[in-house]
């Protein structure tokens, strides 16, 4: 079975490079980091990843609009933000894990292994914890 192609979109250096190396160590195969959207969306228009990881503030803006071209693809994606899970935040970011920075490389691969395993539960609507803490199972 071929490993999963995971894009992460982050535009700090150190955390994207920390990111990277963990989802590395879990068996990911990382597609990124890409530190703004132009890049992201740039990459999308010739590739597909299986799952992504997607900080929501960016260089450039904010990531609802590869948000929606992984949904449009039916990717499922994670959220990993230093900012909470808003209700009435952007429909693209909704019913999506949403992992609040920091958390522990085993909440992250986790999350990123459920997404593998069930990704029509995400397209379905199913919603994750509003957050994370470092540490949770």
């Amino acid at each position: 079975m071929a490993p999963t192609r995971c894009m992460i979109v982050e535009d700090q250096a150190l955390i994207g490079m920390s990111l990277e190396a963990s989802l590395e160590d879990a068996g990911f195969v990382v597609e990124g980091p890409f530190m703004s959207k132009a890049q992201a969306l740039s990459w999308l228009e010739n590739d597909t990843p299986d799952i992504a990881l997607l900080d929501v503030m960016i260089k450039d803006g904010t990531s609802v609009e590869i948000a929606r071209a992984l949904k449009s693809r039916g990717v499922p994606f994670a959220v990993y933000s230093g900012l909470p899970r808003n209700a009435d935040g952007p429909s693209e970011l909704r019913n999506v894990p949403w992992l609040e920075k920091p958390v522990s490389r085993e909440t992250l691969a986790s999350t990123l292994e459920e997404l593998v395993a069930r990704p029509s539960c995400w397209a379905a609507g199913r919603e994750s914890s509003s957050s994370q803490s470092p540490g949770t199972p």
